[in-house]
């Protein structure tokens, strides 16, 4: 009788055991961490370089649009792409645009505004 309970606990500790780490398995791949404050899958701005390298962003869109979304026009130091696989069009103050490619960041100088961002599904540009 005594075996059959030990078994039993046994089995019972074996199985919380398999049932944890199946659980705990499942969410175990790793994340990837945000860069400078700007975690996956989102565009950053940031206004200067303090901002930058203290990882606070002012503003971050995730949202892939056929159109441009607007963003308040002022000086933006730097933009950071974290997503994997789409690429990010900013409109600047003269209407013209550049491309932003998947894991990709670019500084500007106080010259230059972003006034829209369009994140795409395309991976190039």
């Amino acid at each position: 009788m005594h075996t059959l309970i030990r078994r039993t606990a046994g089995i019972a500790g074996a199985l919380v055991a398999v049932v944890t780490m199946s659980v705990t398995g499942a969410s175990a791949a790793p994340a990837e961490g945000p860069t400078n404050g700007c975690p996956y899958p989102y565009v950053c701005f940031y206004v200067d370089q303090r901002a930058w390298d203290a990882g606070t962003p002012i503003t971050r869109y995730r949202d892939i649009t056929s159109s441009y979304q607007t963003v308040k026009s002022r000086p933006h130091y730097y933009v950071l792409n974290t997503r994997n696989d789409d690429v990010a069009y900013l409109r600047l103050q003269d209407g013209s645009s550049i491309c932003l490619p998947p894991n990709f960041s670019t500084s500007f100088t106080n010259a230059y505004s972003v006034t829209g961002i369009r994140i795409s599904s395309s991976s190039t540009c």
